[in-house]
């Protein structure tokens, strides 16, 4: 009847854990937990389901795929007692010597076993070996030398040490090398950065509880442990300290553990060492002994000292853990699965036939074709937000602005500079038998060649500048959607620049027909040549007057339109003034029309040859460069390209663990629930 009594108290203690997301673990309040033969929870088979879901996580590496998993990781300075302490929860030898013992993340996985046969095995490098108590610390030193190499270096792979034992506490944890600052005999030079960066790495996740071991015999606040957890949890709300070597430094180990001057957030188990060839029964009884009757020792509150204690304390903070992280390992663990698959289903599929590969690449000339109208033609850039080199409609006027900019403020565009002295030259030139004062109009067509020579090289340059910008776009495109298919990249590369060499000859040839013709052609039917030609030539009368009437009052004059000019060396230049003036005017109205007919032109050049290469040219230089004579043959899409392969196999591999995963997390539940 007391039996039943108890029960039913017990049940009123348990705690929910997580009801809102349907999470069936329970745990009992600290208090009501009962400690078995040695240290043993009494509710080991309710959190050992979800221990085994998480261990079996841990087995699949899921932790590869940034879903951490609650882990409580060993840390302690080098000769804290860290082995004592581990030994001590888990009743067996491990490997002991000078210096580093642990070399590599030792993963002790304990699990009470009711039977009274002990088991043993080791897993690493996707080996399984079995072993017994006799011979598991023998073991355990042959499979990190595998994985570490002989001497005294450290890795970063893990070893798994499965321990199923009567009596063991269910407890899963991570013993890492012991933190030492100065390297021994055979051990690297950065042997301390190497120990810091693994420590790091597996107590930096918020999911990690940190079990730092503290010698009694130290002052915490120099230890390097303390240091380390303090960077990663400043509150130490995940912070539990086990301080060992109690019976070797009794005197104000009270003060120390009761003021907590390093914030050890989960409080503080002090225990004693296993001396000798002690039993590990001789040495808890001998434990218990000091701590009842030691005069210091006996002080301390009995829900902080003994390995039984730290072994509850842990088992209650494990559960803790993995109830309140399984909800966010579950949500994770689906939404990683549904992205990864979703990845996957997006990936082109394999190729098998030739008619495959035929609908794959004109899909694919599709897509090219739609990206480049997108970005040539209708001025939408979705696909590049963030990159403006792709933003091509703007990218184009703006280089069509700067070409217009650059014509007009060219050396040939320049009015003022040695005003109507070119003009003189020219008609001293051309002069002929004629009547005086007039204008012969090859001086015009002259003067007009020799400008347009001038502005030939920056309409050769603009439309090159413009064509090489455009092949880069398409060579992107044409990359981006060809990605999937390597072996064709080279070929569509080069169909891509063979088509933009092209476009760009035919480009350059019509700017030269364009400029021969301006050359050859002295002619506008715009009506504003004729008024801004009158409107300038009205300035005659008062210039001339300026010139030769007012040479005394100055050197230079103010010409409308043009600013002020030196004019001293016109004085000396009657005879021919007036018709270098009229010249002059007739070139100044009739060059505006030739600049603005030039840049219109291009502009009209460029947007017909864009719509071309997007609508005709592009698919027809495509299918030419692999389906016709030289091209190889559509086969050559056959197959994944390297990199491809490799993400397509990272990807199954990735929906084939977290598929498990979700199954194990499954399987957990219900054996829960049951």
């Amino acid at each position: 009847m007391g039996g039943g009594k108890d029960s039913a108290s017990k049940r009123q203690n348990l705690k929910t854990i997580d009801k809102a997301e349907h999470s069936h673990a329970l745990v009992p309040a600290a208090e009501d937990m009962v400690i078995d033969a040695p240290i043993i929870s009494s509710y080991n088979d309710r959190i050992r389901p979800a221990l085994d879901a998480v261990d079996k996580l841990r087995r699949l590496m899921v932790m590869k795929e940034g879903i951490q998993l609650p882990t409580i990781v060993v840390v302690g300075d080098q000769s804290s007692g860290k082995s004592s302490v581990l030994e001590s929860l888990a009743g067996i030898n491990l490997p002991r010597g000078q210096g580093i013992c642990t070399r590599v993340p030792l993963i002790m996985r304990l699990e009470n076993q009711a039977n009274l046969k002990s088991e043993f095995s080791l897993e690493f490098n996707g080996k399984l070996v079995q072993s017994d108590e006799a011979d598991i610390a023998n073991a355990i030193y042959h499979a990190t030398e595998e994985i570490a190499g002989h001497g005294k270096g450290i890795s970063k792979i893990p070893l798994t040490l499965v321990v199923k034992k009567k009596g063991v506490p269910d407890l899963t944890m991570v013993d890492l090398p012991g933190i030492t600052r100065v390297p021994v005999h055979g051990q690297p030079e950065d042997i301390y950065e190497q120990i810091a960066d693994i420590i790091m790495e597996y107590i930096r996740p918020e999911e990690s509880i940190i079990l730092n071991v503290l010698s009694a015999t130290v002052d915490f606040p120099t230890c390097e442990s303390i240091r380390m957890s303090q960077q990663v949890d400043k509150t130490g709300e995940r912070t539990l300290a086990v301080v060992t070597k109690a019976d070797k430094a009794p005197e104000g180990l009270l003060e120390k553990v009761t003021a907590d001057d390093v914030n050890i957030g989960l409080g503080y188990v002090c225990v004693r060492n296993r001396i000798g060839d002690e039993s590990y029964e001789e040495a808890r009884k001998e434990e218990a002994r000091l701590f009842e009757s030691h005069s210091l020792l006996s002080k301390i509150d009995k829900s902080m000292v003994g390995i039984p204690v730290l072994a509850q304390k842990l088992v209650q903070i494990q559960a803790n853990s993995i109830a309140r992280n399984l909800p966010e390992i579950v949500r994770k663990i689906n939404e990683k699965l549904n992205a990864s698959a979703s990845e996957l289903n997006r990936m082109p599929k394999t190729v098998s036939s030739v008619a495959e590969a035929m609908t794959s690449f004109m899909r694919m000339i599709g897509f090219v074709k739609e990206s480049l109208r997108k970005i040539l033609l209708r001025g939408e850039f979705d696909e590049y937000p963030d990159n403006k080199d792709m933003h091509c409609t703007a990218r184009l006027v703006e280089m069509l602005n700067q070409y217009s900019n650059k014509m007009q403020k060219c050396t040939e565009s320049d009015n003022k500079k040695n005003f109507l002295v070119e003009e003189i030259a020219i008609l001293e030139e051309c002069s002929g038998i004629n009547l005086p004062n007039f204008l012969p109009r090859n001086a015009f067509i002259v003067m007009l060649q020799k400008k347009v020579d001038g502005i030939l090289h920056m309409s050769v340059d603009f439309i090159e500048k413009v064509w090489n910008y455009i092949e880069g776009v398409v060579i992107g495109v044409l990359m981006k959607h060809s990605e999937n298919y390597y072996q064709l990249q080279i070929s569509v590369r080069r169909a891509g620049n063979n088509l933009i060499a092209k476009i760009k000859k035919r480009s350059v040839d019509r700017v030269m027909e364009m400029v021969q013709m301006e050359k050859l052609t002295d002619y506008t039917c715009d009506p504003d040549y004729l008024d801004k030609c009158n409107n300038l030539n009205a300035l005659r009368e008062n210039f001339m007057r300026d010139v030769l009437v007012n040479h005394l009052r100055s050197s230079a004059v103010d010409l409308q339109g043009f600013g002020h000019i030196e004019v001293d060396h016109l004085r000396q230049q009657f005879p021919v003034l007036n018709q270098a003036f009229d010249l002059k005017m007739r070139m100044t109205a009739y060059w505006k029309i030739v600049l603005k007919r030039m840049v219109d032109s291009m502009a009209l050049h460029l947007q017909f040859n864009v719509q071309n290469l997007v609508n005709n040219d592009m698919e027809e230089e495509m299918v030419n460069e692999l389906i016709g004579p030289q091209g190889g043959g559509i086969e050559r899409m056959l197959g994944d390209s390297p990199s491809v392969a490799l993400k397509r196999e990272k990807l199954s591999k990735s929906v084939q663990k977290l598929t498990e995963s979700k199954e194990v997390l499954a399987q957990m539940m219900e054996k829960m629930v049951a």
